[in-house]
């Protein structure tokens, strides 16, 4: 299979280009990441975050892998792509909401998209100025705990008994930072290979195992005779879920339902011919992919990380409800999966416009009249099969998060060894491989496998 990619690329010029420029842009994404605010010790916000998390699964934890470890250290990525996550889900809301919106869309594609991605970027950087004030404030309450995270010299100017400089660098670095990723991401769906945000996001969640992988290492206490907080029969079971998820995964996302189509007959000329054209059409069980795991994550990540920043007791509260493990969160979390996957579905398949194209080519389901009923009658199974995908989905998110907390494993190794991480990962990997092999089979390639031929 590599021996096929790697003759490919070196037959593909353009292909290679492509992988070389996103391999390049993540590179930049991931040195960004240890680049730290000016006037803000790393070292010292790195320490405070781990006393405070105390090995405990909590959503200051989540949103530090989400961002490749700079979160904790107060780097210039330190909020990652959660603002652009969160402009693009209010984004699709409003389309959905608003059906002049979604009619400019359909009747000028390339307009509508240019114009809902400049709402998207505006969005992003109102959500950035607000997280990053939110969180220049809560950096400044870690101070009073711990003294030294941000340099006496930044909060000597004053006024109003306010450091604003302390502010200003703060906001407008985090701010540009996260509009620096975005750009990023951008120019990877455009020029590169794979969708950008997701490939940011896997890269960040990549970046942190050879932490875990330490993590597991202490934790087995292999120099000691006495028994570790981890042992081999966890590790196995660890390792047995992380197989079972990534084969789940597999499946759901590249699962499909095929429903058969006919042709009917047309006279050309003096002859009869039967139409052409795919046997069938193809409705994916999980048509979002792992959409709803990341939009899920993103919204739960913002909205609860909300009430430590602002702070206050009631909210704090609320926090501590829906910190990840409590039921309330596992509740919320599934609910979400559930909607995201019903609500990206509803957005990006059309079944009108599918039962149109079928009639204009003479195509038709067996026992099911062209027109509305064959709309109806997509909607109705593609809607059955969504649920089915939408449950496997969220099961996977969450089975090996119950299973860790049951027998005890740091949530940080369980984390990696099924769940929200390893859902993201494998649904990246698939859906880059799937474009590369596209791009291979349209350029006439052979693909990863010998089965595409010249």
């Amino acid at each position: 299979m590599f021996k096929g990619f790697f003759a490919a690329l070196q037959s593909n010029p353009e292909l290679k280009n492509k992988i070389v420029f996103t391999a390049l842009l993540l590179l930049v994404y991931r040195l960004g990441g240890f680049v730290p605010v000016p006037g803000i010790d790393g070292e010292v916000a790195l320490s405070y975050f781990r006393q405070a998390t105390g090995g405990s699964q909590n959503l200051f934890q989540l949103v530090d892998i989400f961002s490749g470890g700079a979160f904790s250290q107060m780097t210039i990525f330190a909020l990652g792509v959660v603002p652009y996550i969160s402009a693009s889900i209010m984004m699709q809301l409003i389309v959905a909401l608003l059906p002049n919106i979604q009619r400019e869309v359909r009747e000028n594609p390339d307009f509508g998209r240019r114009k809902i991605s400049r709402w998207t970027r505006i969005a992003t950087v109102i959500l950035a100025t607000i997280q990053s004030t939110l969180f220049a404030k809560f950096a400044m309450q870690m101070n009073l705990s711990s003294p030294g995270i941000i340099s006496q010299d930044l909060l000597g100017y004053t006024l109003f008994s306010m450091p604003w400089l302390y502010y200003l660098i703060f906001i407008s670095i985090m701010t540009t930072g996260t509009c620096f990723l975005m750009w990023i991401g951008e120019q990877i769906s455009e020029k590169g290979i794979g969708n950008g945000m997701s490939m940011i996001i896997a890269t960040g969640i990549l970046s942190q195992l050879p932490t875990t992988i330490g993590l597991i290492i202490q934790q087995l206490n292999l120099t000691s005779p006495e028994p570790g907080q981890l042992s081999f029969f966890s590790l196995a079971i660890l390792f047995a879920l992380f197989v079972l998820v990534t084969i789940g995964t597999i499946y759901i996302i590249q699962g499909q339902r095929r429903i058969p189509l006919q042709y009917a007959r047309k006279i050309v000329g003096m002859r009869e011919m039967q139409g052409s054209g795919s046997s069938y059409i193809p409705l994916k069980v999980n048509y979002a992919g792992v959409v709803p795991i990341i939009f899920a994550s993103s919204i739960l990540m913002f909205l609860a990380t909300l009430p430590q920043f602002i702070g206050g007791v009631v909210l704090t509260q609320i926090a501590e409800m829906v910190s990840p493990g409590s039921t309330i969160y596992t509740a919320v979390y599934v609910l979400l999966i559930l909607f995201f996957s019903y609500f990206w579905t509803a957005t990006q398949f059309h079944p009108d416009q599918i039962a149109s194209d079928m009639k204009r080519n003479g195509a038709f389901i067996p026992g099911i009249r062209q027109g509305k009923s064959t709309q109806e009658y997509l909607e109705e199974t593609m809607s059955r099969i969504t649920l089915i995908g939408a449950f496997s989905l969220a099961l996977l998110a969450i089975l090996p998060n119950i299973i860790g907390s049951i027998m005890g494993v740091a949530p940080s190794i369980s984390y990696f060894f099924g769940g929200t991480a390893l859902l993201i990962l494998v649904g990246v990997v698939l859906d880059t491989m799937k474009q590369i092999e596209s791009h291979l089979i349209m350029k006439r390639y052979d693909g990863f496998s010998n089965k595409y031929r010249r």
